[in-house]
């Protein structure tokens, strides 16, 4: 009977402790003894269609001294074509 409360004993001592060090590591922001990856990129909206996308991925274009980034050639073309001024 005593071996059995003694196993139960040290069974929660262990669960405490590696409850204790996960949650002290989850805590830290460290995973696997690394910092976890920052977020090197954002989300913009495409100003032909709407649609989100991240702006490493965009197709860019210079429009009125600004630039703008679209979701696809598609989407930067129709844009141009219909913001352009009418050819004199």
């Amino acid at each position: 009977m005593i071996r059995i409360l003694i196993l139960a004993l040290l069974g929660y001592v262990g669960y405490r402790v590696v409850k204790r060090w996960a949650r002290d590591k989850l805590r830290s922001g460290h995973v696997d003894g690394r910092m976890p990856d920052r977020i090197d990129d954002v989300m913009i909206k495409d100003p032909q269609c709407g649609t989100y996308f991240p702006r490493r991925d965009g197709v860019s274009a210079r429009h009125a001294d600004r630039d703008l980034f679209f979701c696809s050639r598609e989407c930067r073309d129709k844009y141009l074509a219909a913001n352009s001024p009418p050819a004199a």
